[in-house]
Parts: C-alpha cells; sequence; structure tokens
C-alpha cells in the first residue's frame, strides 16, 4: 500500500514472440518453426500453434521434427531482433502507464497502480490490450495482481486476474513452478508432494529452508507480497538524432551548410551531454516534391566537435539535387562511442586531430577500409611480423619489437646465383649487374616448426644487408641446407 492505492502489475506473456515478429511479415497457416543451432545440432527455438498441435516443442531437433511433420516450414532464428522487437513493446505499452519493464526475454511487467480507471477498468484495460495485440499478430497471455511474482505466475500458469488482497486464493492451486524457481528445484519439491503452491504454504519454513535455501521462500514471499519487489522500468539507450523544418524551401549550399551547422551544434550538445562522440553521420534532405537524399559520413575518430565536422559534409552536400527546394533537414549519428572528457595540455598540439580529419576527408572518397597502416605481429618470421589494418579502426603501435633492422620494402624470395656461405662479391639480379661493397650478418632466422608454410620448408635463413657499389642496399639470405641465395627486400 502506498498513498492508500493497492499496487497492481500486469504481466504480459508472449509464449511465440520470435515466431509471431517473423509471421506478421509472411504469414503461413502450415507449421512453422524458427531454428538456432545449439549443442552441435540445429534446433527448434520457437513454433506457431499449427507446429505445437503436431507435438513439435522447443529444444527438439530439427531432425526430429521434419520426421514427425514432413510440411514442416522453418527459418532461421535471430534472437537479437526479437530483442528489438520486445523492446519496441515495451515502448508501445507505455500508452497505459509509464511504468514499464522487461520480464526475461519474452515478456513485460507493467504497473499500472492508479492508471486502470483512465480506461474503465482494469478488465476493459487488458481486454484492450489484448484485442490490440491479437490484431498486430501477437499471441499473448496476461496476468494481474498485486505482486510482480503473482502476476508471472497466473501469466504463465493461470492467466487471469487475482482480486485485490486475493493474491494466496488466487496462487494456492498453481504448481509451484509458478513461483519463477529452476526445474530442479521444482522437480524436487513435486517429489516430495508438494505440488501446489497452496500446499507449499501450509508447510514449515524451517525445514524449506534447510533444504532449498533463502531462494525458494524469497520467491513465495515475493509472490505474496511480504517481501517488495519492484518493477524497473526499461530506458531506451539514447537516439543522438536532431531535426528543423525550414518554413521556407531552401536549394543553394551556403543555406544547406548553415542549416546542417545549426543542427551539428545541437547534435554535439546532446552528445557531449552523454560524453559521446559520433561515429557514422546521417544527413537526411527532405525536398518539398517529397524526395529524399541522404548523405552520410564516417569518421576515422569519435567525434563531439561541430566545427571539425562541418567541413566534412561540403562534398557530400555539394552533389545534392535540391530540385525545387528542401524544406527538412534531419541529422543522426547512426553510430556513437565513448568519448569521455580529457585534460587538455597547454603543449599538446593539434597533430593528431589534422591526421584524423585527413584520413575522414580520404575515407570519404575511396572508403576508410581502404586506408591501411602496418601493425607489428608476434612472429620473427619477416613476412609474419606485421598485419595491415584499417586506420580508422587501429590505433599506431607504439614501437617494434625487432631488434634487428628490416628492409622498407620485402617482397617474395628472388633467387640469385651463389653456393657459397658468403655473399657473392657480383651478381645479377633483376638484369642488373651488381657489386657487393659491404655485407654485415648473418642473422640465422628459424622456421616456426608449428606453422605450415611452403616457403621456408627449405629450412634455415641465413640474412645479410648487403650494400652495392651501384647504391642498392639490399636484403639477402643464404640456405644452408639446400644451398642458395635469394633476395627478399631493399632498404630505404
Amino acid at each position: 500500500m502506498f498513498d492508500g492505492i493497492q499496487r497492481r502489475v500486469v504481466s504480459l506473456w508472449f509464449p511465440r514472440l520470435a515466431s509471431d515478429r517473423v509471421l506478421r511479415r509472411c504469414p503461413v497457416e502450415a507449421p512453422f518453426v524458427l531454428t538456432l543451432k545449439q549443442q552441435n545440432a540445429n534446433r527448434i527455438y520457437c513454433l506457431n500453434l499449427a507446429a505445437s498441435q503436431q507435438g513439435l516443442h522447443p529444444g527438439m531437433s530439427y531432425a526430429d521434427a521434419r520426421a514427425f511433420c514432413p510440411d514442416l516450414q522453418s527459418s532461421v532464428a535471430h534472437p537479437e531482433q526479437d530483442q528489438r522487437f520486445l523492446q519496441l513493446l515495451c515502448r508501445w505499452a507505455t500508452r497505459y502507464c509509464p511504468w514499464v519493464g522487461l520480464e526475461g526475454e519474452d515478456g513485460l511487467v507493467m504497473d499500472i497502480t492508479g492508471s486502470a480507471h483512465l480506461f474503465g477498468g482494469e478488465d476493459v484495460m487488458l481486454a484492450d490490450m489484448r484485442s490490440r495485440l491479437m490484431r498486430a499478430g501477437l499471441s499473448v497471455q496476461i496476468g494481474l495482481a498485486d505482486t510482480r511474482g503473482a502476476a508471472w505466475a497466473l501469466a504463465h500458469y493461470g492467466e487471469g486476474i487475482a482480486q485485490s488482497g486475493q493474491t494466496l486464493a488466487a496462487l494456492s492451486g498453481l504448481p509451484v513452478a509458478a513461483l519463477r524457481i529452476d526445474e530442479q528445484m521444482s522437480t524436487t519439491l513435486q517429489r516430495l508432494g508438494l505440488r501446489q503452491i497452496g500446499e507449499l504454504v501450509q508447510t514449515a519454513r524451517a525445514p524449506l529452508n534447510r533444504r532449498f535455501g533463502p531462494a525458494l521462500l524469497r520467491r513465495l514471499d515475493q509472490a505474496l507480497g511480504d517481501q517488495p519487489e519492484e518493477v524497473s522500468p526499461h530506458i531506451p539507450p539514447p537516439h543522438y538524432a536532431v531535426r528543423m523544418t525550414l518554413p521556407e524551401p531552401i536549394g543553394l549550399l551556403s543555406d544547406v551548410m548553415a542549416g546542417t551547422e545549426r543542427l551539428l551544434h545541437q547534435l554535439c550538445s546532446k552528445l557531449k551531454s552523454q560524453e559521446m562522440g559520433a561515429r557514422y553521420l546521417c544527413l537526411s534532405l527532405r525536398r518539398v516534391d517529397q524526395g529524399h537524399q541522404q548523405v552520410k559520413l564516417r569518421l576515422a575518430r569519435p567525434l563531439r566537435d561541430a566545427p571539425r565536422i562541418l567541413p566534412l559534409f561540403e562534398r557530400g552536400l555539394s552533389e545534392i539535387d535540391a530540385g525545387f527546394g528542401i524544406d527538412m533537414l534531419r541529422l543522426e549519428a547512426t553510430q556513437a562511442e565513448r568519448l569521455p572528457v580529457q585534460q587538455i595540455s597547454h603543449v599538446s598540439d593539434g597533430g593528431k586531430d589534422k591526421l584524423d580529419d585527413l584520413i575522414s576527408r580520404l575515407g570519404t572518397r575511396i572508403g576508410l577500409e581502404n586506408i591501411l597502416r602496418f601493425l607489428p605481429a608476434d612472429s620473427h618470421i619477416p613476412e609474419r611480423s606485421f598485419i595491415m589494418a584499417p586506420t580508422a579502426y587501429s590505433e599506431p603501435a607504439t614501437g617494434w619489437s625487432n631488434l634487428q633492422p628490416r628492409p622498407i620494402s620485402l617482397f617474395p624470395p628472388e633467387p640469385i646465383v651463389g653456393t657459397d656461405v658468403q655473399p657473392p662479391k657480383r651478381f645479377r639480379w633483376r638484369r642488373m649487374y651488381l657489386t657487393t661493397g659491404r655485407a654485415t650478418g648473418p642473422e640465422r632466422i628459424a622456421p616456426e616448426w608449428w606453422l605450415e608454410d611452403e616457403n621456408w620448408r627449405s629450412g634455415l635463413r641465413d640474412y645479410w644487408r648487403v650494400e652495392t657499389t651501384q647504391g642498392r642496399r639490399l636484403w639477402l639470405f643464404y640456405t644452408p641446407q639446400n644451398p642458395g641465395w635469394f633476395v627478399q627486400g631493399e632498404f630505404a
């Protein structure tokens, strides 16, 4: 009780949420299941009513299901899309009350205290919920009680309304599994002869506590209202988007840039309040003839600095066809990343910021994924000692661990004439006759025996840095097990 009003909680359970979501777009009358790979087998994740009537159930092997039901239709499950759909339902449910939260992966919980009279009473409210959800193609079971636990139990096992103050009477005939306990505990209670909640209430609490611990009694007290259980409303993630509707259409590039600048300042203020930075930006422009155009911007680093972002839009906006004019602009950060506040030093320069802006400008032309940087890799094999990663999605390495210098240019080994263990004094490479002026080495590198590599089947390599009298500085190696000389790189 609070402020003289009895608390009332509604539980909505969608037993076929995933399949209903898919069938809303592509309805079928035949048995239908969604499958998901679990325990190295393709198993049923969710199914429609027709499939349930054929004896199929969640967790069943899909191969066995096809044997039971030859005309079974199926699709691959996407649990992440189901969760997004459930969040949309959570937002829809706020039309009945402001206090709506998620209940597991397939349900909602609503605190409708003080809201039912706005719809003509609890019965009318629940009937309206059921009617709207059924018209949307969703199967639902609804429970209403004084507590969250009792409402959940009624939705899953009784589907009804527990009158105010009659919680125990409404739950007495329900199975003990309705207390939201695990399956093993429920099975053990049934073996002890405690099959219904009413029988559990009449049992001494001390033996139950010793046998099952405090979890069982806590769930029982929460369902009966002896222990409080709050309904936490679902807080949707922040949406970073701003919009401007113009009283008169515009078409000049300068006007569009001015509108974009105003939107950028609003968006960056919102991002700054959440300590976030925009990574992908999408500017949508609506023309007076209802045509839509978009300018997308991908940034090399998360940003919330409007003066730095605005010039990056200029190239895309210059290609926009304004037609008879643009009357609406909408700017959205389609992807945002954490960007905490950092201490600014008086000795720091803007070199890194300028490099990031340059990468962003180049990325709008050739794509951020095509701008690469070298990063060190954990291998002593020359061709495996580095990797190439997109510059926009990686940080530069602080240092390379190689103790010996490496050539600026590395290529597949090219054979030259020579069998002696010392670098040849004169050799021919790429149609050039070169003379060895100075040689430094050898540096012996052994193959990584745990990896299969055709290029290193010749065994050990002795590497030499050779400076020729013609000015070429080459990286040569000698293979002792199969005598031969090769050129693999060239120094600057």
